[in-house]
């Protein structure tokens, strides 16, 4: 029993002793984590433009409905809506047995009166000449040179006929005037249309798309200052701006609510705009102190959104802002930030810094 106790013993103290060092060896948590590796801006007022924002609606500055000029059956409609279409291309055919009979009786006119015209100017060259030897009297002179001008004045009117038989053939196809997208149509194959009156039926609507406007309205308070400083910006749904082109404030105001309007230019090829749509429109007044940060540091959750602040002892902590104007890259921040506080420029490396902190501090 000696023995057993004290091979108990000699056994048991290597053991208490390697548990009582690992115990007293084992590395603990720190109360404060190292300073995260995070890249970090720190948030100062900038100077930016101070706005009036309106809305307003988009418009094509080349925008038409073509109409009928002639009496006629369409016979096929190449084109429906939301086609884009080349200058010069066919938008509506229409039947044209009428126009060009038209035409080809107005060709003979021509022709008679052309063959009467030569007819008439060679018997007045041999009157003038037999006239010239004093061989006739004056009234004979005077008979032929009438003649003549008369032929000549139904052959100026037989030529307006047939241009006139011409254009109306021609207007057996429209065309479009410019480059553009079909917007609305308004007959079908086998309709017949009238070219009025009491107005031309109309026929097609088209709106170019390469140069547009924004019509806004904005009250007789706000125009002085707009009028002052005619620059502008169009705000987009995701935050960008395109910037105007030419603003003009039209010198008169509606009599009913004493408003003004004001025409925004865009530039050409302006993308994600179409007519019809409702935009906002920043006019640039005046220059005030914004607090921005980067687009690229928020973290957005639904309407939501928020930053990553690295605050005292290097701790990071997600805040929910209040947001403004967006200006570029950047945006304004109205509620939720001061000036001088820092805020991590990777939200997605900030994230990961803090669940690596959850996991440190939930192990034993």
């Amino acid at each position: 029993m000696q023995r057993r106790g004290g091979s108990l013993a000699r056994v048991g103290a290597p053991f208490v002793t390697a548990v009582l060092l690992a115990a007293c060896g084992a590395p603990q948590h720190p109360s404060v984590l190292p300073q995260p590796t995070l890249a970090t801006l720190k948030v100062a007022p900038e100077q930016r433009a101070s706005e009036q924002v309106w809305d307003g609606v988009l418009e094509a500055v080349h925008g038409t409905t073509i109409a009928a000029q002639t009496n006629a059956r369409v016979v096929a409609l190449p084109v429906d809506v939301g086609d884009h279409v080349a200058k010069g291309d066919v938008l509506v055919r229409f039947s044209d047995v009428e126009q060009q009979s038209a035409r080809r009786g107005a060709e003979a006119n021509v022709a008679a009166a052309r063959a009467a015209y030569r007819d008439a100017e060679a018997n007045w060259k041999r009157t003038s000449e037999i006239f010239r030897r004093g061989l006739i009297a004056r009234a004979q002179l005077d008979g032929a040179t009438a003649s003549r001008d008369s032929a000549r004045a139904n052959l100026n009117a037989a030529g307006a006929a047939l241009r006139s038989a011409g254009q109306q053939a021609d207007y057996t196809v429209a065309r479009a005037p410019f480059d553009g997208v079909v917007t609305r149509r308004f007959v079908h194959v086998g309709e017949a249309v009238q070219s009025g009156p009491p107005a031309p039926q109309p026929l097609v609507a088209l709106a170019s798309l390469d140069a547009l406007r924004v019509d806004v309205v904005v009250p007789q308070g706000a125009v002085e200052a707009i009028r002052a400083s005619p620059r502008a910006s169009v705000q987009l749904d995701d935050g960008t701006r395109v910037e105007a082109a030419k603003v003009t404030v039209f010198p008169y105001a509606d009599a009913a609510t004493h408003s003004f309007r004001v025409r925004v230019e865009l530039p050409a090829g302006s993308s994600g705009l179409y007519p019809g749509m409702t935009v906002k429109v920043a006019f640039a007044v005046g220059a005030a102190t914004r607090l921005l940060v980067p687009t690229t540091a928020l973290v957005t959750r639904g309407e939501l959104s928020a930053v990553y602040v690295v605050g005292a002892g290097h701790s990071v902590g997600l805040r929910q802002l209040q947001l403004g104007h967006r200006f570029g890259d950047k945006v304004e921040v109205l509620a939720g930030l001061a000036a001088g506080e820092r805020i991590a420029t990777d939200p997605g490396a900030a994230a990961l810094y803090l669940a690596k902190r959850h996991d440190d501090r939930a192990q034993p």
